[in-house]
């Protein structure tokens, strides 16, 4: 007996939430290391409590984006399609990000005794590429790939919060570490 075609998409939309659960834990495995060599160099963490705060917030909105598009078993129809699309962006520039910040990229905020400020065009293109070019694409293509709209109207507006302290902590840290920022 032939498979049902829902199955097929099912199954499309559970690969895609492992893979994306995968590649968040592989990121977040070079982040604490990267913390654990910076924090052996004598690196000051800022914001630790802020840090915290975006961690489950995080968390959080996948989850909760998890569960909605679970209990919703949405197509894989053209939402789906742009909002992978959208996430396969945040996630690429992840990878683009924590490749240009190196040994210096992690998901909390360090300042290293060796700091240097990263001149890439892409930091001077856009501020805070990591936030705005990696994590709220990442959150929404997400969301939309799983049709969890509910999660990502209220999701998003939750994370603002924590997001928005993380932004002005870092302006301040950053003015503060690098004459030239």
């Amino acid at each position: 007996m032939a498979a049902h075609p829902n199955h097929r998409i099912v199954s499309v939309i559970y690969l895609f939430i492992v893979a994306a659960f995968a590649y968040r834990f592989a990121m977040l495995a070079v982040s604490i290391r990267n913390e654990k060599r910076l924090r052996a160099e004598g690196a000051t963490e800022y914001g630790a409590q802020v840090s915290r705060w975006l961690a489950i917030a995080h968390v959080a909105f996948y989850l909760a984006a998890t569960v909605e598009g679970i209990v919703r078993a949405a197509a894989f129809d053209a939402i789906s399609a742009a909002g992978f699309a959208v996430y396969l962006f945040g996630a690429v520039m992840l990878f683009v990000v924590s490749r240009l910040l190196g040994r210096f990229w992690t998901v909390k905020l360090f300042i290293a005794r060796d700091h240097r400020l990263v001149t890439h065009p892409l930091f001077r293109a856009v501020r805070h590429p990591n936030y705005f070019l990696n994590i709220l694409p990442e959150l929404i293509g997400y969301a939309l790939t799983l049709h969890a709209f509910a999660t990502l109207i209220v999701g998003l507006i939750v994370y603002a919060v924590p997001l928005t302290l993380r932004i002005r902590q870092e302006e301040t840290v950053m003015r503060e570490a690098f004459a030239e920022y």
